[in-house]
């Protein structure tokens, strides 16, 4: 009988946990309701746990409060899509409640999972039933019945998994498509298996990771390079520092001498540094004394451009970049996140700043908008997530930077055209910020695809191999044939109010394909103006906006 747990016990838990996670999270990315090939939802759960066990992996002692610690900074950090986002806040309010316990019992773990289901359920403005959210909250309520009548933690995990399950097993009837699509919820499956690798962990059974480690670098960012005669300090220099001791005012003060292109950015205890100097070893040298280095990444400009290993686009990113933290403040800044080459110059034509790689095949975590946030140097910050999953992320390096942050709940690259479109630098952060929001409901979108799956949706029957024409967010054809499929999707977006149709074709589709659906779409829609652009986007046949 185990009737209390330390702190070893606790880090030896959360590890089973995240690697029973990360050998599941393809069967987690196959429950997904619409058949496409960019299901995510294990993907990013497993991201956003990884960076909490290699936080955790930092805590030398097995102090339960810093363990937690340690695993909220990682999960906070690494968070990617929404259930990667409103894991970390369990995990946040996991760690909260248990900071200053020295062992845990059947009732403090009981309560730590209540605390972490409040918390997650606070960060989500709309909370939706038969999601994680519901698994969590069900599971957490019934826990605290349990621990009242169960002191032996082992017992009382197996009734916490099995209620866990149960809750997991009722969402289709909370949730009509998770039930039409004939799928339990992945987010809250995603949970189950954390849940389970943590009993297992328990019993004795330690669940190994069976993942192949590559590296560290999960997050997909646009590389940078400058020409060499530009370069007065040699070495970009990035680090994030954890201390109580230094202000991130006066670490600003201290690493000035050291270089330039200098942005210093702290937040609860934590200072991230970026800084271009011809001394990196010294740099860190400084701020150790102050406390201890969670992340260091130290690049050689020159080597960087002697090499040439960044593509031309990348590169006026980088030289923007650097002229962005050391000219004066500018009012408006933009980030946006794409994929595709094509996208990623319409979108520089349109005047945003930087690009984050990434879409549906790989959600950004909120480290990644934390970085372009602080190379941007502009009194206003203008965020456009483009894709539903990605918008809280965004949101949640919205509240971890002192910057003016403003995101847009873009939820496609259309959306994102049309908010830009209505952007006017005249006008104040406020009015601009509405004008973009309305701008959102002028434009229909749609995407074309293939299925990885057979199902049935919307009484669409769906078999794996199928193109399929998405529309506003539900599956409205199927078939063999694209350029079908294609012209399908955009008559049922198009109305009598429609005068642009605006397609996106994707990396496989080749331009006289497109140019002859664009013809034939021209004949079927002749008061209709077509507008078609290279997009470059993988999965993705073709992207469409009606407007």
């Amino acid at each position: 009988m185990i009737q209390y747990i330390d702190g070893k016990q606790v880090r030896d838990m959360f590890v089973s946990g995240a690697n029973n996670l990360k050998n599941h999270k393809d069967l987690v990315d196959k429950l997904n309701v619409f058949p496409v090939p960019d299901g995510d939802t294990g993907t990013n759960m497993s991201l956003t746990i990884s960076c909490a066990i290699k936080e955790l992996d930092k805590v030398e002692q097995d102090n339960i409060g810093q363990l937690g610690k340690a695993l909220s900074k990682g999960s906070l950090m690494g968070a990617r899509g929404n259930s990667g986002v409103i894991l970390s806040q369990i995990i946040r309010g996991i760690a909260k409640s248990i900071e200053d316990k020295e062992t845990l019992t059947s009732m403090d773990i009981a309560e730590a999972l209540k605390n972490g289901s409040d918390t997650a359920y606070k960060a989500v403005i709309k909370p939706v039933e038969g999601t994680i959210l519901t698994v969590v909250r069900e599971s957490s309520e019934y826990a605290l019945k349990a621990a009242a009548l169960e002191e032996d933690i082992i017992e009382f995990m197996k009734l916490l998994v099995k209620e866990a399950n149960n809750s997991l097993d009722r969402t289709p009837e909370l949730l009509h498509a998770l039930k039409e699509a004939g799928v339990v919820d992945s987010g809250g499956k995603g949970l189950v298996l954390v849940y389970e690798g943590m009993l297992k962990s328990l019993e004795g059974q330690f669940v190994e990771s069976q993942e192949i480690q590559t590296s560290d670098n999960t997050s997909i960012q646009v590389e940078n390079k400058v020409s060499t005669e530009d370069i007065k300090f040699q070495y970009c220099t990035e680090f994030i520092l954890e201390t109580d001791k230094i202000s991130d005012l006066k670490m600003r003060d201290i690493m000035i001498k050291y270089g330039d292109s200098l942005v210093v950015v702290g937040d609860d205890g934590i200072i991230k540094v970026h800084v271009h100097t011809n001394t990196p070893g010294t740099v860190l040298q400084e701020a150790l004394a102050y406390g201890q280095l969670l992340t260091i990444k130290i690049e050689n400009m020159k080597l960087q451009h002697e090499n040439k290993v960044i593509k031309d686009s990348q590169e006026d990113q980088k030289v923007s970049e650097l002229a962005a933290v050391s000219e004066e403040p500018k009012e408006f800044g933009f980030i946006a996140t794409s994929m595709g080459e094509g996208l990623a110059k319409i979108f520089k034509d349109f005047g945003v700043d930087h690009i984050i790689e990434g879409g549906q095949t790989m959600n950004p975590s909120t480290e990644d908008f934390m970085n372009a946030i602080e190379k941007m140097n502009a009194h206003n910050i203008i965020i456009l997530p483009n894709n539903s999953n990605i918008i809280m992320a965004a949101n949640q390096a919205k509240d971890l930077s002192d910057k003016n942050i403003i995101v847009i709940p873009t939820k496609n690259v259309s959306q994102a055209f049309a908010a830009l479109v209505n952007f006017d630098a005249d006008l104040t952060i406020e009015e601009n910020e509405a004008n973009m929001v309305e701008a959102l409901s002028t434009v229909k979108s749609g995407q074309v695809t293939y299925a990885v799956r057979n199902t049935v949706i919307n009484d669409v029957e769906v078999k794996e191999g199928n193109i399929i024409g998405l529309g506003e967010g539900k599956l409205l054809s199927a078939g063999d044939d694209i350029d079908e499929i294609t012209t399908n999707l955009i008559e049922s977006l198009v109305d009598e109010d429609s005068a642009i149709i605006t397609l996106f074709y994707g990396e496989d589709i080749k331009e006289e394909q497109a140019e002859a659906l664009k013809e034939s779409l021209e004949e079927k829609f002749e008061d209709i103006d077509i507008e078609l652009y290279y997009g470059g986007q993988p999965i993705y046949y073709y992207l469409v906006s009606v407007e």
